[in-house]
C-alpha cells in the first residue's frame, strides 16, 4: 500500500528525548517518572501504563479548587513506554522550568512532570473588580510543562512597557509578574450596550506573557464544579 500518510513526518519521532513534539499539535512523552496530564488528553500510547485521577493532595488546594473556575481535572500517568497527548487539535508547546515558576490558565495545561510543585492561586489584584476573582495554576520547580494554545500564540515582553491582555486570551505569564485589573468601561459605553471589552489584565515588569488569538469558550462561574471529582 502506498500513501502520503506513510511519510516519515507522520511516523513516531526517533528522538530519545522524554518530551518530544510529535507534530505542532501532538506531544509524545516518555514514561518512567510519572506525568500529570489533563484528563482526556491521551490519544494513544505504546507500552504498559495506567491512568488515574489526580486528587487535590491537600485541604488548602481542595478549598481553592472548590471556589475556582480554574479547576482543570488532572490524571496521573504511570508506567513504561510512550504516551501521545493532544487536545482539540490545538498547538502544543513545552516550557522547561529551571528552578523558576510560571502561572497558567488551567484549561491551557496539557501535561507536566509530576515532580513539579503546583497549586491553584488567586491572582493578586484581580478580585476587587471581577466578581468571583481570578484563579490560575502556579507550577514551579525543575521539569517540563506542556501547554496548548487555540491558534499560533504571541509572546509579549512586559519589561519595557505595560501590556494589557483580555483575561480569556492570556495563556500564561512569568510568576514574578503581578497583574492588575483595568476597567475600560465608561458610563457612555454602558448606556450604549458596552464594547464587550470591559476588563483587561495589565502586566508590567521583568517577564513575559503569552496570548492566544482566541478568547476561547466562556468561562464557567466560579465554584460551579462543586466537589465533583475532587476526592476520587
Amino acid at each position: 500500500m502506498r500513501s502520503q500518510l506513510f511519510d516519515q513526518k507522520n511516523m513516531p519521532s526517533p528522538s530519545p528525548d522524554r518530551w518530544v513534539l510529535q507534530s505542532e499539535k501532538m506531544l509524545r512523552v516518555g514514561l518512567g517518572p510519572d506525568v500529570l496530564a489533563a484528563k482526556g488528553a491521551m490519544v494513544a500510547y505504546q507500552g504498559q501504563m495506567t491512568f488515574a485521577h489526580e486528587g487535590s493532595g491537600n485541604l488548602g488546594r481542595l478549598m481553592r479548587r472548590m471556589v475556582s473556575s480554574d479547576d482543570a481535572p488532572l490524571m496521573r500517568i504511570s508506567g513504561q513506554g510512550h504516551c501521545y497527548l493532544a487536545r482539540l487539535a490545538e498547538y502544543v508547546f513545552t516550557l522547561e522550568l529551571e528552578g523558576d515558576a510560571i502561572t497558567i490558565g488551567g484549561a491551557r495545561i496539557l501535561a507536566f512532570d509530576a515532580s513539579l510543585n503546583w497549586d491553584i492561586r488567586r491572582v493578586q489584584g484581580a478580585g476587587a473588580m471581577m466578581s468571583q476573582g481570578l484563579f490560575n495554576t502556579l507550577i514551579e520547580g525543575r521539569g517540563t510543562v506542556a501547554i496548548t494554545t487555540d491558534g499560533a500564540p504571541l509572546v509579549l515582553d512586559c519589561s519595557q512597557h505595560p501590556v494589557f491582555i483580555d483575561p480569556q486570551a492570556v495563556i500564561c505569564w512569568s510568576a514574578n509578574l503581578t497583574p492588575s485589573v483595568v476597567n475600560s468601561m465608561n458610563l457612555r459605553s454602558m448606556l450604549r450596550g458596552g464594547s464587550g471589552e470591559n476588563f483587561q489584565l495589565a502586566f508590567h515588569g521583568p517577564g513575559f506573557a503569552i496570548v492566544q488569538p482566541s478568547e476561547g469558550a466562556p468561562l464557567p462561574p466560579a465554584g460551579g464544579g462543586g466537589l465533583g471529582g475532587l476526592f476520587g
